[in-house]
């Protein structure tokens, strides 16, 4: 796993998973606060030395890409946030994240909330 990521670097890498790859203005672009280009490149360049980024030559121009996949840096963070915000407590998290579903789940979500919980208890988790 790459090194650990300060709040803006997890933004810009946020903001590369949901694009999958992106260029510097691209990114800069998908800021909200109006970064300049020269302060994105700058944040680009650490997050490759963190080995959190790499990037390919498209032109003139590179375009940026995760080294890890989504699932496993989404993996990562949910255990972050898990242990930073409900001290570790699965059952914690899991209570809160079905709290904040706004409208609710549905029959279907909830069976295979079930599934996931007997398959769980099957393997002794």
């Amino acid at each position: 796993m790459p090194a650990p990521l300060n709040r803006r670097e997890r933004e810009i890498m946020d903001l590369i998973y949901r694009k999958g790859q992106a260029s510097a203005s691209e990114v800069v672009q998908g800021l909200a606060d109006g970064t300049s280009n020269s302060g994105v490149r700058t944040m680009l360049t650490i997050l490759e030395r963190k080995g959190a980024l790499r990037h390919r030559r498209e032109g003139k121009r590179y375009i940026y890409f995760p080294t890890v996949d989504a699932g496993k840096a989404g993996n990562e963070a949910l255990r972050r946030a898990v242990s930073t915000y409900f001290r570790n407590s699965a059952r914690q998290a899991i209570a809160a994240l079905i709290e904040a579903e706004k409208d609710g789940m549905d029959d279907g979500e909830l069976l295979e909330l079930e599934s996931l919980i007997e398959k769980a208890r099957k393997e002794g988790r």
